[in-house]
């Protein structure tokens, strides 16, 4: 029987098509054989648990060292250390099960069995994991997965064990040689997890216990391809070199997203019919399919667009605006490690074109669904496209209408009119089309490449103060999008957000011709 392409839990490689484990993490064993701890982090569904567990695996099979593989994953929700110490402790129990020496030792002579429980809660982390290393009498490596389910006291007092672990090693006393904290997050934002977010997240001692921290990154074109051909070599299905190209692009390399796409074909498309070749055409239904469903791993990520510290960062981006982050300010590296966007060069946009279409429908399914009622018909279709002028010129009623109340509970203020533009958009083509989002900051506008029934129609979403500012830049920069989309008409939609101002002075329209191409402007 075939392997198959995994999006759920850690891959096995006797059932799932898999790269070799440790391939995007090769500063990992010299961190091991020089007795470091370190972390890894990086966003959900990348690869990190598959290459922990086989790591553990390989290492143990090798016998020249022993590796504990202990998920964290059941502490979540426990902050207190009096409660979340003794599950820690349960879990090192739990996950030392078939590993010579120390599972039985683990069975029969449990280490704190007799000890009182606040000096579990002190210390009971440092004395079990004393005792494995003594036992094993080699290098004991211990790999904590799922270290950002913890919280509060519990995050402190569980690195504040390991810290005093490592110290006392210093003296001569057993504790294991390396350990890996791995998680989606990077310690530092341990630091703002454990702390009331207005508190600086400078030094502390419980966190100094790490010397490195590292990310695993996302797949190369080249892995991809290598990825698809062992399904390939094992059923003589064939993935088009144009298939391949658009999974890459379209995933930017994010491991579940290139799964997800090649399962979609194989398994839901061609219903494993492996004589039929995978085409552009099934790559790109597959990844409309996913961004509608909207899987588990997706709606996890969706979900933290609503914290406020992603929100600071993801919002700006939306809108292209000019502000000075720092790749190593917290807020950014937080939302860099969940994967949600990237840096680009030093431009910070989403972390791939799949991303940035869930972003844009996510924010504004609310608004969307509402639509239902409120613009319940789309007499704007044509056979052969679009009605364009008609379209956004309904949209302009529609923001009169609609605007100032419905924006008052909104969580992304700023973005909002560019939301509700796209939610308009996106309900109207539903089923016909697609909306392909560009969004970076510091680019000082929002792209929307409108394709519906083989048309495109270039949309350009601008502040007034920018339009104002700078209108012939606004056009050179459709102009340039207009040219990337090979259109000659397009449409640059200006938001005003003056409330004092009468709506009959807000909503206009003109049409400004620039390099024989025709450019409508919507004002809003």
């Amino acid at each position: 029987m075939a392997r198959w392409f995994n999006i759920g839990g850690p891959c096995n490689p006797a059932q799932n098509y898999m790269l070799p484990a440790m391939g995007r993490l090769p500063d990992v064993a010299p961190l091991l054989r020089k007795g470091q701890y370190f972390v890894v982090h990086a966003q959900r569904q990348c690869g990190k648990t598959t290459a922990f567990l086989s790591l553990a695996n390989e290492t143990n099979a090798k016998g020249e060292a022993v590796a504990i593989y202990c998920s964290l994953e059941t502490v979540q929700g426990f902050p207190r250390a009096e409660d979340g110490i003794p599950m820690i402790c349960a879990c090192l129990r739990k996950d030392a099960w078939g590993i010579p020496g120390v599972d039985r030792f683990a069975e029969e002579r449990w280490p704190i069995t007799d000890m009182p429980r606040d000096e579990v809660v002190s210390s009971g982390i440092q004395l079990i994991l004393s005792r494995y290393a003594e036992i094993v009498r080699k290098p004991l490596y211990v790999f904590f997965d799922e270290v950002d389910c913890l919280g509060g006291e519990t995050l402190i007092t569980f690195l504040r064990q390991l810290r005093n672990g490592k110290i006392d090693m210093g003296k001569g006393k057993p504790f294991p040689a390396s350990v890996a904290l791995i998680g989606m997050r990077d310690i530092r934002d341990y630091k703002a997890k454990s702390r009331p977010e207005s508190e600086t997240l400078g030094s502390a001692s419980p966190f100094n216990v790490v010397t490195e921290a590292m990310t695993i990154r996302t797949f190369s074109d080249e892995e991809v391809a290598v990825l698809y051909a062992q399904h390939t070599a094992e059923t003589g299905q064939v993935f088009e070199p144009e298939a391949i190209r658009h999974a890459c692009v379209s995933s930017g390399g994010q491991p579940y997203l290139v799964n997800a796409l090649a399962r979609w074909c194989v398994e839901k498309i061609h219903h494993e019919d492996f004589s039929q070749p995978i085409t552009f055409a099934d790559m790109d239904e597959a990844k409309e399919k996913i961004i509608r469903e909207r899987g588990t791993h997706l709606d996890s990520l969706m979900e933290r667009m609503k914290e406020p510290r992603v929100r600071r960062v993801v919002e700006p981006v939306m809108l292209g605006d000019m502000v000075n982050f720092d790749e190593l300010q917290d807020d950014v590296r937080l939302v860099l490690d969940m994967g949600i966007l990237k840096m680009d060069g030093r431009v910070l946009k989403p972390a791939n074109p799949m991303y940035a279409e869930i972003i844009g429908r996510y924010l504004s399914w609310g608004t969307q669904q509402a639509m239902g009622v409120t613009v319940p018909e789309t007499p704007w279709v044509k056979d052969d496209g679009l009605d364009m002028p008609g379209l956004l010129a309904a949209f302009q009623d529609f923001w009169r209408e609609n605007a100032s109340e419905a924006a008052v509970p909104f969580q992304y203020r700023e973005a909002y009119p560019h939301l509700v533009l796209q939610a308009f958009l996106q309900r109207v083509i539903n089923g016909g089309g697609q909306i392909v989002r560009e969004m970076a900051l510091g680019s000082e506008r929002l792209d929307l490449g409108v394709h519906f029934r083989g048309a495109v129609y270039a949309v350009e979403v601008k502040k007034l103060a920018f339009y104002r500012k700078s209108p012939e830049k606004a056009y050179r920069q459709i102009l340039g999008y207009m040219d990337r989309l090979g259109v000659s008409e397009g449409w640059l939609v200006v938001f005003d957000p003056d409330l004092a101002k009468s709506w009959n002075e807000k909503i206009g329209a003109e049409d400004v011709v620039q390099d024989g191409k025709t450019i409508h402007v919507i004002h809003c």
